[in-house]
Protein backbone atom coordinates (compact mmCIF):
# COMPACT_ATOMS: atom_id res chain seq x y z
CA UNK A 1 0.00 0.00 0.00
CA UNK A 2 1.12 3.48 -0.78
CA UNK A 3 2.29 5.13 -3.62
CA UNK A 4 5.76 3.95 -3.21
CA UNK A 5 4.83 0.29 -2.47
CA UNK A 6 7.42 -2.16 -4.66
CA UNK A 7 10.24 0.37 -4.10
CA UNK A 8 13.09 -0.66 -2.00
CA UNK A 9 15.39 1.12 -0.03
CA UNK A 10 18.59 0.36 2.02
CA UNK A 11 19.18 2.73 5.13
CA UNK A 12 22.47 2.87 6.54
CA UNK A 13 21.74 3.46 10.06
CA UNK A 14 22.20 7.10 11.50
CA UNK A 15 20.82 10.02 13.69
CA UNK A 16 18.24 12.39 13.01
CA UNK A 17 17.76 13.30 9.32
CA UNK A 18 18.57 9.74 7.73
CA UNK A 19 16.18 7.84 9.65
CA UNK A 20 13.14 10.91 9.53
CA UNK A 21 14.34 10.54 5.38
CA UNK A 22 13.87 6.89 5.68
CA UNK A 23 10.69 6.84 7.84
CA UNK A 24 9.32 9.53 5.25
CA UNK A 25 9.90 6.84 2.99
CA UNK A 26 8.49 3.86 4.62
CA UNK A 27 5.44 5.88 5.40
CA UNK A 28 4.72 6.15 1.76
CA UNK A 29 4.88 2.34 1.10
CA UNK A 30 8.37 1.94 0.31
CA UNK A 31 10.16 -1.22 1.87
CA UNK A 32 12.90 -0.31 3.84
CA UNK A 33 15.89 -1.95 5.81
CA UNK A 34 18.36 -0.86 7.89
CA UNK A 35 21.65 -1.88 8.19
CA UNK A 36 22.35 -1.02 11.79
CA UNK A 37 25.64 -0.74 14.02
CA UNK A 38 26.16 -4.04 16.01
CA UNK A 39 26.65 -1.53 18.84
CA UNK A 40 23.95 1.01 19.53
CA UNK A 41 24.69 4.74 19.15
CA UNK A 42 24.27 6.22 22.71
CA UNK A 43 22.78 9.22 22.39
CA UNK A 44 22.30 10.16 25.89
CA UNK A 45 18.45 9.88 25.76
CA UNK A 46 17.47 6.90 27.62
CA UNK A 47 14.49 5.68 26.11
CA UNK A 48 12.65 2.04 25.02
CA UNK A 49 13.04 1.76 21.10
CA UNK A 50 8.82 1.59 20.27
CA UNK A 51 9.37 5.48 21.09
CA UNK A 52 12.17 6.12 18.38
CA UNK A 53 9.34 6.71 16.58
CA UNK A 54 11.76 7.61 13.43
CA UNK A 55 12.39 4.04 13.21
CA UNK A 56 8.69 3.12 12.52
CA UNK A 57 7.77 1.17 9.59
CA UNK A 58 10.78 -0.86 8.79
CA UNK A 59 12.72 -4.12 9.62
CA UNK A 60 16.32 -3.74 10.98
CA UNK A 61 19.22 -5.70 11.57
CA UNK A 62 22.42 -5.07 13.21
CA UNK A 63 25.49 -5.69 10.56
CA UNK A 64 29.19 -5.81 11.44
CA UNK A 65 30.52 -3.29 8.60
CA UNK A 66 33.64 -3.35 10.01
CA UNK A 67 34.17 -7.60 8.35
CA UNK A 68 34.58 -7.77 4.26
CA UNK A 69 31.50 -10.46 4.85
CA UNK A 70 29.75 -7.55 6.49
CA UNK A 71 30.33 -5.15 3.44
CA UNK A 72 29.80 -8.66 1.01
CA UNK A 73 25.91 -8.73 2.65
CA UNK A 74 25.34 -4.96 2.22
CA UNK A 75 26.67 -4.89 -1.33
CA UNK A 76 24.18 -7.60 -2.00
CA UNK A 77 20.99 -5.74 -0.14
CA UNK A 78 22.29 -2.74 -2.50
CA UNK A 79 21.96 -5.23 -5.61
CA UNK A 80 18.30 -5.32 -4.93
CA UNK A 81 17.85 -1.63 -3.93
CA UNK A 82 16.11 1.03 -5.68
CA UNK A 83 18.00 3.35 -3.51
CA UNK A 84 19.77 3.81 -0.36
CA UNK A 85 20.02 6.09 2.73
CA UNK A 86 23.65 7.22 4.54
CA UNK A 87 24.44 9.65 6.98
CA UNK A 88 28.07 9.69 7.70
CA UNK A 89 31.00 12.32 7.53
CA UNK A 90 31.84 12.06 3.87
CA UNK A 91 34.44 9.66 2.73
CA UNK A 92 33.57 7.12 6.03
CA UNK A 93 31.35 5.26 3.48
CA UNK A 94 34.16 4.96 0.73
CA UNK A 95 36.66 3.97 3.64
CA UNK A 96 34.36 0.95 4.63
CA UNK A 97 34.06 -0.23 0.59
CA UNK A 98 30.29 0.91 0.42
CA UNK A 99 31.28 4.73 -1.56
CA UNK A 100 29.06 5.34 -5.15
CA UNK A 101 31.67 3.68 -6.60
CA UNK A 102 31.62 0.26 -5.11
CA UNK A 103 27.57 0.40 -4.79
CA UNK A 104 27.05 1.69 -8.46
CA UNK A 105 29.44 -0.81 -9.72
CA UNK A 106 27.03 -3.57 -8.32
CA UNK A 107 23.63 -1.75 -8.81
CA UNK A 108 23.93 0.71 -11.96
CA UNK A 109 20.60 2.20 -11.04
CA UNK A 110 20.92 2.86 -7.79
CA UNK A 111 20.40 6.31 -6.38
CA UNK A 112 22.82 6.70 -4.05
CA UNK A 113 21.18 9.41 -1.20
CA UNK A 114 23.78 11.07 1.27
CA UNK A 115 23.10 13.76 4.27
CA UNK A 116 25.21 15.69 5.84
CA UNK A 117 25.27 19.02 7.77
CA UNK A 118 27.65 20.76 5.42
CA UNK A 119 27.63 18.80 2.53
CA UNK A 120 30.30 16.17 0.88
CA UNK A 121 32.81 19.13 -0.31
CA UNK A 122 34.42 22.66 0.98
CA UNK A 123 36.06 23.90 3.55
CA UNK A 124 33.83 22.63 6.38
CA UNK A 125 32.81 19.47 4.92
CA UNK A 126 34.95 17.34 7.72
CA UNK A 127 33.64 19.56 10.41
CA UNK A 128 31.34 17.99 13.43
CA UNK A 129 27.85 19.73 13.35
CA UNK A 130 24.74 19.73 14.25
CA UNK A 131 21.29 21.53 13.44
CA UNK A 132 21.73 24.34 14.97
CA UNK A 133 25.17 25.50 13.61
CA UNK A 134 23.59 24.72 10.04
CA UNK A 135 21.16 26.99 10.24
CA UNK A 136 23.44 29.64 11.65
CA UNK A 137 25.64 29.84 8.55
CA UNK A 138 23.13 30.49 6.01
CA UNK A 139 20.93 33.01 8.13
CA UNK A 140 18.65 31.22 9.07
CA UNK A 141 18.38 31.32 12.27
CA UNK A 142 19.44 35.26 12.55
CA UNK A 143 16.40 34.86 11.25
CA UNK A 144 14.02 33.84 13.75
CA UNK A 145 13.68 35.50 17.32
CA UNK A 146 12.19 38.47 19.05
CA UNK A 147 13.13 42.26 18.91
CA UNK A 148 15.85 42.72 21.39
CA UNK A 149 16.10 38.78 22.26
CA UNK A 150 18.68 36.38 20.83
CA UNK A 151 18.13 34.31 18.09
CA UNK A 152 16.01 31.36 19.32
CA UNK A 153 16.62 27.72 17.89
CA UNK A 154 13.61 26.54 16.19
CA UNK A 155 13.83 23.05 17.63
CA UNK A 156 15.91 20.68 15.12
CA UNK A 157 12.98 21.48 12.40
CA UNK A 158 14.43 23.62 10.16
CA UNK A 159 18.60 22.09 9.41
CA UNK A 160 17.59 18.17 10.18
CA UNK A 161 14.20 17.59 9.01
CA UNK A 162 13.34 20.72 6.85
CA UNK A 163 16.71 21.38 5.37
CA UNK A 164 17.70 18.06 5.71
CA UNK A 165 15.56 15.26 5.62
CA UNK A 166 12.74 16.43 3.12
CA UNK A 167 15.39 17.65 0.80
CA UNK A 168 16.92 14.29 0.93
CA UNK A 169 13.41 12.51 -0.02
CA UNK A 170 12.75 14.97 -2.27
CA UNK A 171 16.25 14.74 -4.37
CA UNK A 172 16.17 10.68 -3.88
CA UNK A 173 12.47 10.69 -5.62
CA UNK A 174 13.70 12.92 -8.47
CA UNK A 175 16.68 10.64 -9.06
CA UNK A 176 14.85 7.43 -8.83
CA UNK A 177 11.76 8.72 -11.46
CA UNK A 178 14.90 9.73 -13.82
CA UNK A 179 16.50 6.23 -13.17
CA UNK A 180 13.57 4.56 -14.43
CA UNK A 181 13.73 6.44 -17.96
CA UNK A 182 17.68 6.17 -17.80
CA UNK A 183 18.17 3.22 -16.52
CA UNK A 184 21.12 5.01 -14.62
CA UNK A 185 21.52 5.82 -11.12
CA UNK A 186 23.14 8.54 -9.49
CA UNK A 187 24.37 10.22 -6.36
CA UNK A 188 21.68 12.87 -4.35
CA UNK A 189 23.90 14.77 -2.11
CA UNK A 190 22.24 16.60 0.48
CA UNK A 191 23.00 19.00 2.44
CA UNK A 192 21.51 20.96 5.42
CA UNK A 193 22.87 24.09 4.68
CA UNK A 194 21.89 24.01 1.41
CA UNK A 195 18.01 22.45 1.98
CA UNK A 196 18.11 25.20 4.83
CA UNK A 197 18.99 28.05 2.58
CA UNK A 198 16.53 26.66 0.14
CA UNK A 199 14.18 27.50 2.73
CA UNK A 200 15.36 31.10 3.31
CA UNK A 201 14.49 31.36 -0.34
CA UNK A 202 11.12 34.02 -0.15
CA UNK A 203 13.04 36.08 2.69
CA UNK A 204 15.87 36.24 0.92
CA UNK A 205 13.85 37.85 -1.71
CA UNK A 206 12.23 40.16 0.74
CA UNK A 207 15.64 41.25 1.87
CA UNK A 208 17.07 42.30 -1.44
CA UNK A 209 13.75 44.16 -1.90
CA UNK A 210 14.57 46.26 1.21
CA UNK A 211 11.39 45.25 3.09
CA UNK A 212 12.69 42.51 5.47
CA UNK A 213 15.35 43.87 7.78
CA UNK A 214 18.52 41.73 9.10
CA UNK A 215 17.60 42.56 12.75
CA UNK A 216 14.88 39.59 13.81
CA UNK A 217 11.70 40.84 15.39
CA UNK A 218 11.01 43.50 13.15
CA UNK A 219 9.26 42.06 10.46
CA UNK A 220 5.90 40.68 9.12
CA UNK A 221 6.60 37.00 9.87
CA UNK A 222 9.28 36.97 12.69
CA UNK A 223 6.70 38.57 15.60
CA UNK A 224 7.74 42.07 14.99
CA UNK A 225 4.29 42.99 13.48
CA UNK A 226 1.26 42.97 15.74
CA UNK A 227 -1.12 41.05 13.63
CA UNK A 228 1.64 37.67 13.25
CA UNK A 229 2.43 36.84 16.93
CA UNK A 230 0.85 35.05 20.07
CA UNK A 231 -1.03 36.83 22.76
CA UNK A 232 -1.28 35.44 26.45
CA UNK A 233 -4.76 34.77 27.43
CA UNK A 234 -6.66 35.73 30.70
CA UNK A 235 -5.85 31.86 31.53
CA UNK A 236 -1.99 31.98 31.28
CA UNK A 237 -2.52 29.98 28.04
CA UNK A 238 -1.64 31.52 24.62
CA UNK A 239 -3.53 31.93 20.85
CA UNK A 240 -1.76 32.68 17.79
CA UNK A 241 -3.02 35.52 15.84
CA UNK A 242 -1.98 35.86 11.42
CA UNK A 243 -4.46 38.03 9.86
CA UNK A 244 -1.80 39.63 7.24
CA UNK A 245 -4.18 40.42 4.95
CA UNK A 246 -6.89 43.41 5.53
CA UNK A 247 -9.49 41.61 4.83
CA UNK A 248 -9.54 39.03 7.46
CA UNK A 249 -7.65 41.72 10.13
CA UNK A 250 -11.01 43.55 9.79
CA UNK A 251 -12.83 39.96 10.43
CA UNK A 252 -10.66 39.87 13.59
CA UNK A 253 -11.40 42.98 14.95
CA UNK A 254 -14.56 43.32 14.33
CA UNK A 255 -14.84 40.09 16.29
CA UNK A 256 -12.53 40.57 19.38
CA UNK A 257 -14.70 44.12 19.46
CA UNK A 258 -11.61 46.28 18.46
CA UNK A 259 -12.33 49.48 16.74
CA UNK A 260 -10.31 49.16 13.53
CA UNK A 261 -10.73 52.82 12.79
CA UNK A 262 -9.58 54.12 16.01
CA UNK A 263 -6.40 52.08 15.14
CA UNK A 264 -2.95 53.63 14.06
CA UNK A 265 -2.25 52.65 10.19
CA UNK A 266 -0.66 49.35 10.25
CA UNK A 267 0.86 50.54 7.20
CA UNK A 268 3.61 52.05 9.06
CA UNK A 269 5.77 50.09 11.23
CA UNK A 270 6.59 52.98 13.91
CA UNK A 271 2.60 52.37 15.00
CA UNK A 272 3.20 48.34 15.75
CA UNK A 273 3.65 48.89 19.33
CA UNK A 274 0.76 50.33 19.87
CA UNK A 275 -1.45 48.51 17.67
CA UNK A 276 0.22 45.48 19.97
CA UNK A 277 -0.64 47.03 23.30
CA UNK A 278 -4.54 47.24 22.20
CA UNK A 279 -4.79 43.87 21.08
CA UNK A 280 -2.50 42.09 23.96
CA UNK A 281 -5.30 44.15 26.59
CA UNK A 282 -7.77 42.84 24.38
CA UNK A 283 -6.77 39.40 24.56
CA UNK A 284 -6.02 38.76 27.87
CA UNK A 285 -9.63 39.87 29.00
CA UNK A 286 -10.52 36.59 27.99
CA UNK A 287 -9.34 32.47 28.15
CA UNK A 288 -8.10 30.88 25.55
CA UNK A 289 -11.57 28.66 25.03
CA UNK A 290 -13.47 31.83 25.51
CA UNK A 291 -11.35 33.03 22.27
CA UNK A 292 -12.07 29.85 20.17
CA UNK A 293 -15.63 30.21 20.80
CA UNK A 294 -15.54 33.32 18.90
CA UNK A 295 -12.88 32.90 16.37
CA UNK A 296 -12.67 29.27 15.33
CA UNK A 297 -13.91 28.91 12.64
CA UNK A 298 -14.13 32.59 11.49
CA UNK A 299 -11.73 34.51 8.81
CA UNK A 300 -9.82 35.98 11.76
CA UNK A 301 -6.48 33.54 10.70
CA UNK A 302 -7.07 32.53 14.56
CA UNK A 303 -6.18 28.67 16.50
CA UNK A 304 -5.05 28.44 19.65
CA UNK A 305 -1.80 27.13 20.66
CA UNK A 306 -1.94 23.90 21.67
CA UNK A 307 1.04 21.61 23.72
CA UNK A 308 1.69 18.03 21.56
CA UNK A 309 -0.54 16.63 24.98
CA UNK A 310 -3.60 18.69 23.40
CA UNK A 311 -2.72 18.68 19.89
CA UNK A 312 -4.26 15.69 19.42
CA UNK A 313 -7.22 16.05 20.40
CA UNK A 314 -8.38 19.31 18.86
CA UNK A 315 -12.00 18.22 16.77
CA UNK A 316 -10.02 19.23 13.59
CA UNK A 317 -6.89 17.02 13.68
CA UNK A 318 -9.21 14.26 14.93
CA UNK A 319 -11.59 14.61 11.89
CA UNK A 320 -8.32 14.47 9.78
CA UNK A 321 -6.81 11.35 11.53
CA UNK A 322 -3.64 14.07 11.69
CA UNK A 323 -2.32 11.85 14.90
CA UNK A 324 -2.71 8.40 15.14
CA UNK A 325 -2.34 5.61 18.04
CA UNK A 326 0.20 2.74 16.88
CA UNK A 327 0.02 0.25 20.14
CA UNK A 328 -0.51 3.21 22.49
CA UNK A 329 1.62 5.79 21.44
CA UNK A 330 -0.14 9.08 19.88
CA UNK A 331 2.02 10.10 16.64
CA UNK A 332 1.64 12.02 13.71
CA UNK A 333 -0.13 10.14 10.81
CA UNK A 334 1.81 9.76 7.20
CA UNK A 335 1.42 12.58 4.96
CA UNK A 336 0.33 13.98 2.68
CA UNK A 337 -2.57 12.41 1.40
CA UNK A 338 -3.42 10.43 -1.50
CA UNK A 339 -6.88 9.71 -3.42
CA UNK A 340 -6.12 6.24 -4.56
CA UNK A 341 -2.32 4.92 -3.17
CA UNK A 342 -3.39 5.71 0.23
CA UNK A 343 -0.27 4.13 2.73
CA UNK A 344 -1.39 1.88 5.39
CA UNK A 345 -0.89 3.27 8.88
CA UNK A 346 2.68 2.78 9.88
CA UNK A 347 4.31 0.03 12.43
CA UNK A 348 5.83 0.24 15.08
CA UNK A 349 9.78 0.70 15.36
CA UNK A 350 11.07 -2.80 15.95
CA UNK A 351 14.05 -3.82 18.45
CA UNK A 352 17.37 -4.39 15.85
CA UNK A 353 17.82 -7.94 15.51
CA UNK A 354 14.21 -8.86 16.76
CA UNK A 355 12.78 -10.48 13.54
CA UNK A 356 16.20 -11.36 11.19
CA UNK A 357 14.54 -13.71 9.41
CA UNK A 358 11.11 -11.79 8.41
CA UNK A 359 13.86 -8.87 7.70
CA UNK A 360 15.55 -10.67 5.28
CA UNK A 361 13.24 -12.63 3.72
CA UNK A 362 11.93 -10.11 1.93
CA UNK A 363 15.02 -9.61 0.18
CA UNK A 364 15.22 -13.45 -0.63
CA UNK A 365 17.54 -14.09 1.74
CA UNK A 366 17.07 -17.78 3.16
CA UNK A 367 16.51 -18.48 6.83
CA UNK A 368 19.61 -20.76 6.88
CA UNK A 369 21.67 -18.10 5.19
CA UNK A 370 20.38 -15.88 8.03
CA UNK A 371 21.66 -18.54 10.49
CA UNK A 372 25.08 -19.24 9.36
CA UNK A 373 25.18 -15.10 9.19
CA UNK A 374 24.30 -14.87 13.03
CA UNK A 375 26.64 -17.80 14.12
CA UNK A 376 29.42 -16.10 12.16
CA UNK A 377 28.65 -12.53 14.12
CA UNK A 378 28.24 -11.01 11.19
CA UNK A 379 24.67 -10.52 11.89
CA UNK A 380 23.15 -9.99 15.48
CA UNK A 381 24.11 -7.26 18.48
CA UNK A 382 27.22 -6.98 20.24
CA UNK A 383 27.20 -7.15 23.88
CA UNK A 384 27.94 -3.47 24.92
CA UNK A 385 30.59 -2.95 28.39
Amino acid sequence: MGPLAGFRIVEFAGIGPGPFCAMLLADMGATVLRLDRPTPIDLGIPRPEGFNLLNRGRHAIALDLKRPEGVAFALDMIAQADASIEGFRPGTMERLGLGPDECLARNPRLVYGRITGWGQDGPLAQAAGHDLNYIALVGALHAIGRAGSPPTPPLNLVGDYGGGALYLAFGMLCAMLEAQRSGKGQVVDAAMIDGAASLMTPFFGLHAAGVHSDRHGENMLDSGAPYYDVYLCADGLYISLAPIEGRFRSEFYACAGIDEAALPDARDKANWPAIRKIVAARIAGKTQAEWCSLLEGTDACFAPVLSMTEAPQHPHNRARSTFVEVEGIVQPAPAPRFSRTQPAAPTPPRAVGSDDEAALAAWGVAVDRVAELQAAGIIGRKATK
